[in-house]
């Protein structure tokens, strides 16, 4: 389970400006396997950031590095300690990514003037 407020652990790095990529896996270095995540909140108050700036960097790190950065609701974020903890968060991102796909096609499928009814638009 992923790590509380009350249980934060890790200090804040030292640094001055813009957090870095560094900064991210300097905190994340002590949380290694599933069991030792921390909570995407707790994890952007130890950086002094946003949830929102947190996402971002997180998916800058994975996508320019493809550093092994994993997360999922019920363990908050942790760099994999095995090749099964990587396997569950892939399959984590598929299934998030087939749902979205799944709204944007049911969707697309709405005609304009259902649209325009919906919003209660005067026309």
């Amino acid at each position: 389970m992923a790590t509380n407020t009350t249980g934060i652990s890790g200090s804040k790095p030292a640094r001055a400006g813009r957090v870095t990529k560094h900064d991210l896996l300097q905190v994340l270095s002590e949380h290694i396997g599933a069991d030792k995540g921390i909570r995407g909140q707790d994890l952007a108050h130890l950086l002094s950031v946003s949830t929102r700036e947190l996402r971002k960097l997180i998916s800058q790190t994975i996508e320019q590095d493809a550093t092994a950065i994993c997360g999922h609701p019920s363990t908050g974020y942790y760099i994999a300690s095995c090749e099964k903890e990587l396997k569950s968060t892939i399959e984590f991102h598929k299934c998030r990514a087939m749902h979205e796909l799944r709204k944007a096609s049911q969707l697309s499928k709405i005609p304009l003037a259902d649209l325009v009814g919906q919003l209660h638009l005067r026309t």
